[in-house]
């Protein structure tokens, strides 16, 4: 057994029990194996050990490895989960089954296009800034539920979600609270929060996607 297998065996054993610690029923909470920076050898035993879903940070990156893993495992789902480019939408729909951060009108707008060029439908979340962090991608959390809206009856999108990446100096609990509020005052239910320091508390506030990369993969 590799150490990523081992550690995505502890992930997945820590989740459920913060799932049970919740009250929350079994399977609540979908596991996404960040495996950025990490090649398809390393990633290659965590999906023979029955993980189906990754998250990649960088369009082209993802583009160097999981085409030709899709063609051998075709029930993997892949999560765009850092930022994205007007100019690599055409390639993020191509390759991504669900996209996180849409994050401002262009992206909507490009993404609108291409969905409709290729006539493919990612799920998409809009990407929160909770700390309202000058240096960070993100909607404004004062201009969420609107941007959700507008995503709806101006581009046509069908937003799954809300995404948040809290400070990394401030305690996240207000900023997942924050995110599950936004989410109910937006109609939706899903909620992309919690990373490796975090998931567990993030599954304690609503998370129904934790995004969890070093404590499966190491350090990078």
């Amino acid at each position: 057994m590799t150490n990523a297998v081992e550690g995505l065996n502890e992930v997945k054993r820590r989740i459920a029990a913060a799932e049970t610690e919740a009250g929350r029923p079994s399977g609540a909470v979908t596991l996404v194996a960040v495996s950025k920076t990490f090649d398809a050898d390393t990633i290659r035993p965590v999906i023979e050990a029955g993980q189906r879903v990754f998250g990649e940070n960088r369009v082209q990156e993802a583009l160097s490895k999981w085409p030709a893993l899709k063609e051998g495992f075709p029930d993997l789902v892949l999560h765009l989960i850092g930022p994205l480019q007007s100019n690599k939408a055409k390639e993020a729909v191509a390759l991504f089954d669900v996209i996180e951060t849409v994050d401002r009108e262009k992206i909507a707008a490009e993404l609108a296009k291409e969905m409709n060029r290729q006539d493919r439908r990612p799920r998409l979340y809009v990407q929160v800034n909770t700390g309202s962090e000058p240096q960070k991608a993100g909607i404004d959390p004062r201009e969420a539920v609107a941007f959700v809206e507008r995503c709806r009856t101006r581009h046509g999108l069908t937003i799954d979600g809300l995404m948040c990446i809290p400070p990394l100096d401030e305690n996240p609990g207000p900023h997942f609270a924050l995110l599950e509020k936004l989410a109910r005052q937006a109609g939706l239910d899903r909620l992309s929060m919690g990373m490796s320091g975090d998931y567990e508390l993030a599954v304690a506030f609503g998370a129904t996607h934790v995004r969890v990369g070093s404590a499966i993969f190491g350090a990078r």
